[in-house]
């Protein structure tokens, strides 16, 4: 059975907070049995219940469910004011929800939660790894909820914190090893923790096509394909991108060639 090791670890006080008292349980005994450093203080199934319990308990962690009645988990850290302790948000799968949480560079537990995935998130916020929630992640989480929303923007972690960026000012991503290059508009560029593949399944199912092992270009700033054996692109900062063979036929008929 996987669980955290016996070592000794320092205590993490936590809350849940679900109006669903099943996923409560679940959560609770998955808790126990494989990660005995987290002590929960309170579980609450209603968000006015878990807003009187972080401001009594003063918790180190808060497991957060999204949609609840009478009020959001997001509306709930809203009021909270200053976010003092670590959220790991827990959410049905929602493939706009599930987007918005990578769009906003925001951990997540998709429901049923796997108690891999749980290791996972409590280990990050026992190392520190994950950050506190900042309110512009909280910002760009409310903005890109919105399917239709124009204005989304991206996360992109990077060495010195995490840069938001509007996703119409990507020009393309470079693959790099295990990092990526992303180059932006005004001839600016980021260097991410993130593959290529990661941005491909963040930004795929918009603008942006994968031509290339090293390249993921924002179609709205293609300037000229160039026909040959796999071709080439130029992009409107002047950049010539090579396509492969393989990923030839999909650009082209994204361009509508």
């Amino acid at each position: 059975m996987a669980q955290l090791s016996n070592k000794k670890h320092l205590m993490i006080n936590a809350i849940i907070i679900d109006d669903e008292p099943q996923c409560i349980r679940t959560l609770a005994n998955d808790l126990d049995s494989y990660c005995p450093q987290v002590r929960l203080l309170e579980q609450c199934t209603s968000a006015k219940e878990g807003l009187l319990a972080i401001r009594q308990h003063q918790p180190d962690l808060v497991f957060l469910d999204i949609n609840m009645p009478w009020m959001s988990g997001l509306e709930l850290l809203e009021v909270v004011g200053e976010i003092s302790f670590d959220v790991i948000f827990t959410t049905a799968h929602d493939q706009y929800a599930v987007q918005a949480f990578r769009l906003s560079a925001i951990d997540y537990l998709l429901k049923p939660i796997d108690y891999q995935e749980l290791i996972t998130a409590v280990r990050k916020v026992e190392a520190k790894h994950s950050r506190m929630i900042t309110r512009e992640q909280l910002t760009h989480l409310q903005e890109n909820m919105n399917p239709a929303s124009s204005l989304q923007r991206i996360g992109i972690p990077t060495k010195s914190g995490i840069d938001f960026v509007l996703i119409q000012e990507i020009l393309y991503c470079e693959a790099d090893s295990n990092y990526s290059y992303v180059h932006l508009t005004n001839n600016r560029k980021l260097y991410s923790a993130k593959t290529l593949k990661d941005f491909d399944q963040l930004l795929g199912q918009t603008e942006f096509c994968r031509i290339h092992q090293s390249f993921l270009i924002n179609l709205n700033h293609l300037k000229k394909y160039y026909r040959g054996d796999g071709g080439y692109v130029e992009m409107v900062n002047g950049a010539s991108l090579n396509v492969s063979r393989s990923k030839k036929d999909e650009l082209l008929s994204r361009i509508r060639v």
